[in-house]
């Protein structure tokens, strides 16, 4: 019902979009940015061969592989651990209003001459959490009852996921922020997608690595097998 009801809203708006909204034929921009497609890659590759360019999106493609394990293996952990998964999609609910209200207040300190330093600012504190979210999984089966969780374990997962956003939510205004300021106007769409994609890219590629190696990295214990290690899934099967 949920995927029924948004994909009909999407359907409904795109198509008013496309039917009412027209283009302003008055305004011309001063500069065509690109002519086609090989010109827009040309460009691109002339922009990322620039050595600021280059030394800044190799920073940002490893600047998020210290929290890539807390950021994408706790949640999974936590439902290893016994959590429902639904409860912990309801947690999610008060987060939303905080991701309204975060980039507003952010864009204040971003705005400034120096946007990355609130990035700065921003990443030890969520090195830290990746620390405390590590506690985490490690105190949820310590708290487990036949009844479930007690309701203050919830808050306490609550407020780490809360203190999380606004850690997460510093840093990606912050980039955003410099894309935008450091991007050339007559090329600014190029310019900020190729650096809006490398940051996105810097966040996924350590995620993905983290998810892979979660099995080689954790250590079991088989129940009832002396000479068994559990290292591998036929074996925990065994």
């Amino acid at each position: 019902d949920f995927l029924f009801f948004w994909g009909a809203v999407f359907l409904i708006t795109t198509t008013l979009v496309a039917l009412l909204k027209k283009e302003n034929k008055e305004l011309t921009p001063t500069k065509e940015e690109t002519k086609g497609i090989t010109d827009t890659y040309r460009l691109l590759f002339s922009i990322i061969k620039m050595p600021a360019v280059l030394t800044f999106c190799l920073l940002i493609l490893t600047a998020k592989v210290g929290f890539s394990a807390a950021d994408a293996v706790t949640g999974l952990k936590l439902v290893e651990e016994g959590v429902p998964k639904e409860h912990l999609a309801l947690l999610a609910v008060p987060m939303v209003p905080l991701q309204i209200i975060l980039p507003l207040i952010i864009s204040k300190y971003t705005a400034g001459p120096q946007p990355l330093n609130t990035f700065y600012k921003a990443m030890p504190f969520r090195l830290l959490l990746g620390l405390e979210f590590a506690f985490l999984v490690w105190w949820t089966p310590k708290v487990k009852h036949e009844g479930g969780f007690p309701v203050y374990y919830y808050v306490v997962v609550l407020l780490s996921y809360a203190l999380h956003q606004i850690t997460l939510y510093s840093m990606y205004v912050a980039i955003m922020a410099f894309n935008a300021k450091v991007s050339d106007p007559l090329i600014g769409g190029t310019y900020m997608t190729l650096l809006n994609t490398v940051s996105n890219l810097g966040g996924n590629w350590p995620s993905t690595v983290a998810l892979w190696l979660v099995d080689p990295l954790t250590v079991k214990e088989c129940a009832g097998a002396q000479e068994q290690t559990c290292g591998t899934t036929v074996a925990a099967e065994v």
